[in-house]
């Protein structure tokens, strides 16, 4: 592998805050070189006794390690690993209360180290503590004002954590209803932070003493380790984010379940000396995994921002068969079951094929924007809302009407990072809890521009978020839905039509809704500027269909947008 292995020199950075790592493994000395290797406590050093983060490591540099080593191929590694050591398995940092500053000083010593890198925070340390249906805690508020930039010079950064794990082989007999009734664990309920949940595609047992056992999820299905929010309260934002592979478990004849390595992922082993790989498993490796995939995208568009790189995975995901069949959806399913698909796998299992590329038949539009959400005029006695922006989309008419009933796929996803209220107060309520929130909208079929901007501004000046009312909004073409696609940070939705209905819906509206930063003016945020990435693509199944030749062309000018 070392020898069919090529390292490009990179300024990515995945930074592993875990338990350590021991970088003189031979699959990472050379990534991950001594002053990589941190802590947050002098007195602990950094090696890792306890696994956890060499195993970590190896993941976010190689993936899992079974195909890449059966493979023949050249292996590329475009990103460099640091790790900061946050848990001492021999003791110390026991008080979870502390765990946010601890994140904060951890993030905080690896950019001081290196302050010029690209970097992908990867947590899959997590606590069981505070699971309060998925209310902010003062661990996850942490994760939000760190990844805004809230504390210091506004710097935005993507951190990715793991959703928690079902480590109970009890619990394992009840797949996959142990996974609905286990509810994340604290800090995934983190709202900007790009949180990992865990599914599974190994379903093959080869070892021998392992006779008789069968896995317990089915290919593409969820991992027994992985935890939901479907317990969590309504009003908190959907997670996990994604899924990614995180292994499987195994049962007998008599219901009986344990771990088997074939069904895990493979890794570095921290005693390197006497074993050289190990496995992972659960919600860890499914996260380590998202870190690669982020430093991978990062490494292609080193100008994309945090929310871009986020907002990439979510939009590239998808949910395989398995898992659709688990949440009971078919064709016949209604909003309700999707938000319950959404609470318990998020935006399903990223393609980073996808999130790399746009083919022929498929063509991604990303825009990166600042915008001012609310104005405190002197003449006024309350602050209100400033700005909307509308994007005319470069649609080629004539091509798409051209498809006729032909079935396009339009996707927008709109990802942002809130600042989170100061102190606890107004915690319960999800309004006061973001500093802002954006929502994005697209005009409905033979909308004119003027009827679209009419609608936008009543949405936008509306002082709360209720069930929308059913003037025109188009919601009934979405397959999520606006009431349900716009909880916590990350929106992302699906409209399948017509090529003919598509050509015609060429607008989309971005425009703030409510947030403490309007609310509590007297804080003096209200006129700051909050910034987003906006991603749409269109994409056909008809592999002979050339939509991406006439966009790039009409997109050699600069996409209008309207304030």
């Amino acid at each position: 592998l070392l020898d069919r292995t090529v390292i490009r020199e990179s300024e990515v950075s995945v930074c592993v805050i875990d338990t350590g790592a021991n970088n003189g493994h031979p699959l990472l000395a050379q990534s991950l070189i001594d002053d990589n290797c941190l802590t947050v406590d002098p007195n602990w050093g950094t090696n890792d006794n306890d696994g956890h983060g060499t195993s970590m490591c190896g993941v976010a540099l190689y993936g899992d390690l079974q195909p890449v080593l059966i493979s023949a191929e050249q292996i590329e590694i475009n990103h460099k690993l640091e790790s900061v050591k946050l848990l001492n398995k021999d003791g110390g940092n026991t008080d979870k209360r502390l765990w946010g500053d601890l994140t904060s000083q951890a993030i905080n010593r690896a950019e001081i180290q290196n302050p010029d890198l690209l970097r992908i925070h990867c947590l899959a340390i997590t606590s069981d503590d505070n699971r309060d249906q998925g209310k902010p805690s003062s661990w996850s508020a942490a994760l939000d004002s760190i990844s805004s930039g809230s504390d210091d010079d506004d710097q935005k950064r993507l951190i990715i954590v793991s959703a928690g794990n079902v480590n109970d082989s009890i619990e394992w007999m009840r797949y996959h209803q142990s996974n609905l009734d286990n509810s994340i664990f604290d800090p995934a309920q983190s709202w900007n932070a790009l949180t990992v949940g865990a599914a599974t595609n190994k379903t093959t047992i080869n070892n021998s003493y392992y006779q008789g056992y069968a896995p317990i999820a089915g290919f593409g299905g969820l991992s027994p380790f992985t935890t939901t929010s479907l317990e969590c309260d309504d009003k908190w934002p959907f997670k996990p984010d994604i899924v990614l592979e995180g292994g499987n478990a195994g049962k007998d004849d008599s219901g009986f379940t344990t771990e088997i390595d074939d069904l895990s992922v493979l890794t570095t082993h921290h005693n390197y000396t006497s074993r050289i790989f190990t496995t992972i498993n659960g919600t860890s490796a499914a996260t380590a995994l998202a870190a690669k995939y982020a430093a991978d995208i990062q490494a292609q568009y080193p100008n994309a921002w945090p929310e871009t790189v986020r907002a990439l995975i979510v939009h590239s995901a998808d949910w395989t068969e398995e898992l659709k069949r688990q949440c009971g959806i078919n064709p016949n399913s209604r909003r309700r079951d999707y938000a319950n698909l959404l609470r318990t796998c998020g935006f399903g299992v990223p393609d980073l094929g996808l999130a790399l590329r746009s083919a022929a038949n498929s063509v991604v539009l990303i825009a990166q924007e600042t915008i001012q959400p609310f104005k405190q005029d002197p003449s006024e006695r309350k602050p209100s809302t400033k700005d909307m922006h509308i994007y005319e989309l470069p649609w080629p008419k004539e091509v798409l009407e051209g498809l006729g009933d032909m079935d396009i796929k339009l996707r927008v996803t709109l990802s942002y990072f809130v600042e989170p209220g100061p102190g606890e107060i107004g915690w319960k309520n999800r309004y006061r809890y973001p500093s802002y929130n954006l929502r994005f909208d697209l005009n409905n079929v033979n909308e004119r521009k003027e009827q679209f901007l009419r609608r936008l501004n009543h949405a936008a000046q509306s002082e709360s978020e209720e069930e929308e009312d059913s003037t025109g909004s188009g919601s009934g073409r979405w397959l999520i839905g606006k009431n349900a696609r716009h909880h916590g940070s990350i929106h992302s939705d699906i409209w399948e039509g017509s090529a003919a209905d598509i050509a015609s819906c060429n607008m989309i509206g971005v425009y703030p809704a409510i947030g403490w930063w309007r609310e509590r003016a007297y804080l003096g945020r209200v006129n700051k500027i909050a910034r987003y990435s906006l991603i749409v693509s269109l994409h056909t199944d008809e592999t002979d269909v050339d939509i991406y030749t006439p966009i790039s062309i009409l997109v050699t000018a600069p996409v209008q947008i309207g304030n």
